[in-house]
């Protein structure tokens, strides 16, 4: 059984993590969040210690090392820009880290990670769920066995309603979550190009608070991309059933449905990652360098 710290223990993805580090038989030892509304906490780890003030969390690590309790991981579910910071701490305490995507904010920052993470003996690992879909593994062996030289049409649309509180937090804030190509395309952008290549060139036709359009181009696909937190997007289809998102992804015009399990991995991510057999800092880039780019592109 490993020992877990958890640092953003009050985050909308944590609960995946907590759900994640108990059903692979581990334990939460300790965990951190400046905000204080962590009752989730009750239904996976109701002994493990919180803290809201980083320094007595950090305290509290030292102690149970020095008091020979080893901390294994430490699992990283705090906002997108400090995710850098954290995986460093996470280094430095003797851990191996598991971080929720994105992993950082720019492709520089993991060449950073990289050259740090070779002066320990511990890994930096990432989720990168879509990769442990069972129908986004069927599309990618369907590709790999298909003509090299064939470059498929895709059309890619992905829209989940926020409401007004997301331009208050720091999720709104483009220079802390990376905007909205990043918050919520970025394990989108990271199967495509797991699946069809290296992106060879890309445009962006749309970039507002709330809505970001373009085009990439893969080494063996051609992707026209909508992402949108604007509920006033959803089409009628999924207006008429009450839906507050809507997922598709269509190769050739052929609707890849991954819409059920696609929250139900980070188990299947862990357990991977436990097994040596996860996703690190190399994994990440390429899909950090398309959101990096499309963050910065001027249109």
């Amino acid at each position: 059984m490993k020992n877990f710290i958890l640092i953003g223990a009050a985050g909308y993805i944590a609960p995946r993590h907590m759900k994640a580090i108990k059903e692979t038989g581990n334990t939460l030892i300790a965990a951190y969040d400046p905000y204080d509304g962590v009752g989730i906490m009750d239904s996976y780890f109701p002994k493990a210690h919180f803290f809201t003030e980083f320094e007595r969390f950090d305290r509290h690590i030292e102690k149970l090392k020095r008091g020979g309790t080893k901390i294994d991981f430490v699992s990283i579910c705090s906002p997108n820009y400090l995710h850098d910071s954290h995986i460093r701490y996470g280094l430095r305490i003797g851990a191996d880290v598991i971080c929720e995507k994105p992993l950082v904010l720019n492709p520089w920052n993991v060449d950073a990670l990289i050259e740090l993470e070779s002066e320990y003996p511990n890994k930096v690992h990432t989720v990168l769920q879509l990769r442990h879909h069972q129908a986004i593994v069927d599309l990618k062996n369907k590709v790999d066995q298909g003509p090299v030289d064939k470059k498929y049409d895709i059309e890619l649309t992905y829209i989940t309603s926020r409401g007004n509180w997301y331009y208050t937090s720091w999720k709104g804030d483009e220079s802390k979550s990376g905007g909205i190509a990043t918050n919520i395309g970025v394990h989108f952008f990271d199967m495509l190009q797991w699946i069809f290549g290296p992106m060879e060139s890309f445009t962006v036709t749309k970039k507002t608070k709330d809505t970001n359009v373009g085009t990439l181009c893969f080494q063996r696909a051609n992707v026209n991309w909508y992402l949108s937190i604007n509920a006033e997007n959803l089409p009628q289809v999924a207006r008429e059933k009450g839906l507050p998102t809507f997922r598709t992804l269509r190769i050739e015009g052929e609707e890849i449905e991954f819409s059920k399990g696609f929250t139900d991995l980070h188990t299947v991510s862990y357990q991977k990652i436990l097994d040596g057999d996860g996703y690190g800092l190399v994994d990440s880039k390429n899909a950090i360098e398309i959101v990096s780019q499309i963050r910065n592109k001027k249109i």
